[in-house]
């Protein structure tokens, strides 16, 4: 993780600026995370409250079997550690980076009770978990209605990282509640088409077009 500085951490005030959201002057830091690094480590309590400026990152969470699934997606314009501001006691959840991911940060320590008086802060922040909710039904319909194709287009494109999808098949397979056998015949027929080629264990995305055609059934079903 890399703690921007000077114009560096300048150049993300001054043109990504959230101040719109609060009623106080707030002063926060810019982190850098590189891919597959920890935003927030699984049952470790966050030191701040993050809002997304570039890149994405996924949610863990590890049952008491020790299966570890992936539970949802984080994307650009999107809170970091809400629910641990919000709740005294919470077990926080793992969150990784997919891609670099570049956030503001900021400390708990000097803003949490000031974040919980805001009246406009507390607003903007119950849109974004009305939001976040209503995706997380969409995507429990969307298993029933959609077929597989569809499903894992979209999450391709989610994960891929410059054009290059890496995720484990048993990762996939658990969030999208498919069958190994399943996902692999897709992902063939996805190469057969030339919507991915196979590099390795990794695919890369040759039509980028193709895959959104597909998830985009998604999104306007």
């Amino acid at each position: 993780m890399e703690v921007y500085k000077n114009q560096k951490k300048q150049f993300y005030v001054e043109n990504y600026s959230i101040a719109h959201l609060f009623s106080f002057n707030v002063e926060m830091e810019v982190h850098e995370y590189g891919r597959d690094e920890w935003i927030i480590q699984e049952g470790m309590r966050p030191h701040y409250l993050f809002y997304v400026l570039e890149g994405k990152a996924k949610i863990y969470v590890t049952h008491q079997n020790g299966k570890v699934s992936l539970i949802n997606f984080i994307n650009e314009n999107e809170y970091i550690g809400e629910m641990e501001l919000l709740n005294d006691v919470y077990y926080t959840k793992g969150i990784q980076a997919t891609t670099k991911t570049i956030c503001f940060a900021i400390p708990y320590h000097c803003y949490r009770n000031q974040l919980l008086d805001d009246n406009k802060f507390l607003r903007e922040l119950t849109k974004f978990l009305s939001l976040k909710a209503t995706f997380m039904a969409a995507k429990y319909s969307q298993s029933l209605a959609f077929p597989l194709e569809n499903r894992l287009a979209d999450f391709i494109l989610q994960t891929a990282d410059e054009g290059l999808y890496k995720e484990k098949h048993v990762t996939v397979c658990d969030y999208l509640g498919v069958s190994y056998r399943h996902l692999l015949h897709v992902l063939t027929q996805f190469c057969e088409k030339q919507f991915l080629q196979k590099e390795g264990r990794n695919y890369r995305i040759i039509q980028p077009q193709s895959l959104h055609e597909l998830a985009g059934a998604l999104r306007n079903g």
